[in-house]
């Protein structure tokens, strides 16, 4: 199988930590391609966004949520819940991860705009949206729904998307949120964080 990703990507990122999570990371080839640019990559993703999978049958399959929902049903164990209700919990939580890497590559690709260009407008938009769902995260370890006693979907989604909050610059999201920050000092230390790193200069 061939995966397409750009290294700074959060959600080709989520998809690279689960397969090495599951022991899985050897099954892949990994090509580096230009999101939004690269015709090669339009041609297996219309959206010219990655991540995408090329099965070995030449099937492309692209959406992070979908990867990773392919990838983890290949072995044992399982990353993401087959029961309710630790389905649909695990599966909101990287909704909502989802849904910060969004609002980010938003304000990231704003700021490359000239500045006399910037919408004020969507930073601030944006920024409720970055806001808001980096409290519902702190919430969410004080309630024990993220945990760094596993490293379930949720759990990657989550921790992949506040590793870019800090190479993109996008918040100071520590800042009022001492127990999400504890719980990414630990989860960042794993192996698949750490073997899927980068830093930005």
């Amino acid at each position: 199988m061939r995966l397409l990703y750009s290294p700074l990507s959060p959600f080709a990122r989520k998809v690279r930590v689960l397969a090495i999570e599951k022991g899985l990371s050897d099954r892949f080839t990994l090509e580096v391609v230009s999101p939004f640019q690269d015709e090669s990559l339009r041609a297996q993703n219309p959206l010219c966004k990655v991540p995408a999978l090329i099965l070995d049958d030449g099937e492309a399959i692209y959406d992070s949520g979908v990867i990773t929902d392919y990838v983890d049903g290949l072995a044992a164990p399982r990353l993401i819940p087959e029961a309710q209700p630790d389905r649909r919990r695990a599966l909101t939580l990287e909704a909502a991860a989802d849904g910060l890497g969004d609002a980010s590559v938003m304000i990231v690709r704003e700021r490359m705009r000239p500045e006399a260009e910037h919408r004020q407008d969507l930073f601030e938009r944006q920024g409720r949206a970055v806001a808001a769902t980096l409290n519902l995260f702190e919430a969410a370890v004080a309630e024990g729904a993220l945990s760094s006693d596993r490293f379930a979907i949720g759990e990657i989604a989550v921790a992949v998307q506040l590793d870019y909050q800090d190479a993109r610059r996008v918040s100071d999201w520590r800042a009022g949120r001492p127990a999400l920050a504890n719980w990414f000092e630990r989860v960042s230390k794993r192996a698949s964080m750490v073997a899927t790193s980068v830093t930005v200069t």
